[in-house]
């Protein structure tokens, strides 16, 4: 048995992963969730991460999976609590002394996004739509639920820089999802080479896998925890999926 920990990204909750946790529990796993204070103007990622490692008290075994911008946080996580391997999943990967505000213009985002959405014809200007940009691949029941769920995003741990002078000798995969709209396949390719260098893992949907195809995205989380247990849990460093 393993312990699976979800870190949910910007503006969202633990509901993110409600479709992924019986999944997990329903192999035997335990499985932690826990809720970012992301509407909480005085927390920055050093309090993420404290929640999270609060939440995982003193579990082992520990399998840590981070959507988007848990892509900042699970890393300093890694510092504190001893992780077996490590997930992104269409997460934002950060380099030393980067902001998350940073981030968007360090990687190139907007022009990535903006070509990616005259490519399939999609209108690049005006107002937002978060049906087209994140929750189009969605079943209707999952996708009526999602328009009454979101939090505000407090903009404070998007202003400090992340305090890592090197990334976390942990396993380390990462899973795209091909037809991510916010941050496109092509962009995270080369983003994940530049940083990680590894290859991506990929699969099909949008950027919110866990709330598209959750059976789909467990299948995947225990391959990559089944492959690490293979070679062994002693194995360090960072891994492109097999």
């Amino acid at each position: 048995m393993a312990t699976y920990v979800l870190i949910h990204g910007a503006g969202s909750d633990s509901w993110y992963w409600h479709r992924v946790v019986p999944e997990l529990r329903a192999r035997g796993h335990d499985v932690v969730a826990p809720d970012l204070p992301g509407d909480d103007d005085s927390a920055g990622l050093a309090e993420y991460a404290d929640v999270v490692v609060d939440a995982i008290g003193d579990r082992t075994d520990l399998v840590l999976v981070a959507q988007s911008m848990g892509g900042f946080t699970a890393p300093l996580v890694c510092r504190r609590v001893r992780v077996d391997l490590l997930v992104l999943l269409a997460a934002m990967v950060p380099s030393p002394g980067e902001s998350p505000g940073e981030w968007w213009t360090n990687t190139g985002h907007e022009q990535a996004k903006r070509a990616h959405d005259e490519r399939e014809g999609r209108p690049v200007d005006g107002e937002f739509d978060p049906v087209a940009t994140f929750l189009h691949d969605l079943p209707p029941d999952v996708l009526a639920e999602a328009m009454t769920k979101g939090r505000d995003q407090s903009g404070t741990p998007f202003e400090k820089p992340w305090p890592l002078q090197a990334w976390p000798d942990v396993p380390t995969v990462f899973l795209l999802c091909r037809d991510d709209r916010f941050f496109p396949a092509d962009f995270l390719r080369r983003v994940v080479r530049e940083r990680l260098g590894i290859t991506p893992d990929e699969m099909d949907g949008g950027h919110l896998p866990a709330l598209s195809r959750p059976k789909e995205l467990v299948e995947r989380l225990e391959a990559y925890r089944a492959g690490l247990v293979r070679t062994g849990s002693g194995a360090t460093g960072r891994t492109a999926a097999d």
